[in-house]
């Protein structure tokens, strides 16, 4: 579990986190979701150490960041999965040698041990024999299913997703929230993904946190976010004429 505790964090004069308090919990696909400057990117690299904050916590099972060692904050991240929104995949480096970079950075496993683990992750992202493509050869959804096999690699307590449907045709982005919501049962990941994407939010939302203005507006579950009267909350996630309709429907069948 990761647990924030009034998070500030400002840069200048812009007060952008405004005491955020939540927790995202084990072997759920945590959201965070919020319009373009609700403050949701920022957020999300507080909790990856990768900005500093003026004020309050965050606890990866107990542990407060931001006081551990230098090298328990190494380790952390080593138990840290990230899947960026453009993939972020090396163009010199092969689909193998992509996903075998975690490995060399944080273990002393051997080739062949390294090797057997690439397998083992590119089968399970059903890319058996894209091992010597480069990633210019492969298409957006398969470099986002070779994102994910770098990202769950080293076995990792801790997925972090950011926009990962970005740039993806509506079936390959519910393919990839499959894929997501089966690795995160599977290995009982802590997973937080920063989306925008209403589909993802209906279909694998276990807990939603919505941000607005630096503040966490509203926080549930896909199913108690059609029972919310909560105007902003209803305002972004209804905003189409289908979600809408959805919505009316839940609420008539569940009344």
């Amino acid at each position: 579990m990761i647990e924030v505790k009034n998070l500030h964090k400002s840069f200048g004069e812009a007060h952008i986190l405004k005491g955020i308090t939540t927790s995202f919990e084990k072997g759920k696909t945590n959201l965070i979701i919020g319009q373009s400057g609700s403050g949701k990117t920022v957020f999300l690299k507080c909790l990856l150490g990768l900005f500093d904050y003026e004020e309050g916590s965050i606890a990866y099972e107990g542990k407060i960041f931001s006081k551990l060692s230098p090298d328990e904050k190494r380790n952390l991240r080593a138990e840290i999965g990230m899947v960026f929104q453009g993939s972020a995949l090396f163009d010199s480096m092969t689909i193998a040698e992509n996903v075998m970079f975690p490995l060399r950075m944080f273990t002393k496993q051997s080739k062949s041990e390294m090797q057997d683990r690439v397998d083992f992750v590119l089968k399970r992202v059903n890319l058996d024999d894209a091992h010597n493509k480069m990633p210019s050869e492969a298409s957006g959804g398969m470099q986002k299913r070779v994102a994910i096999a770098r990202a769950i690699v080293n076995n990792p307590k801790y997925l972090f997703c950011d926009e990962p449907n970005s740039g993806l045709d509506p079936k390959t982005a519910i393919v990839i929230d499959n894929l997501i919501q089966e690795i995160t049962d599977e290995y009982n990941i802590t997973t937080v993904i920063n989306s925008h994407d209403m589909n993802s939010v209906m279909e694998i939302g276990e807990k939603i946190v919505f941000l607005k203005n630096g503040l966490k507006e509203w926080e549930g579950s896909k199913d108690t976010i059609f029972k919310t009267d909560n105007e902003a909350v209803t305002n972004f996630v209804y905003s189409s004429e289908l979600f809408k309709k959805v919505r009316k429907m839940y609420l008539e069948e569940n009344s």
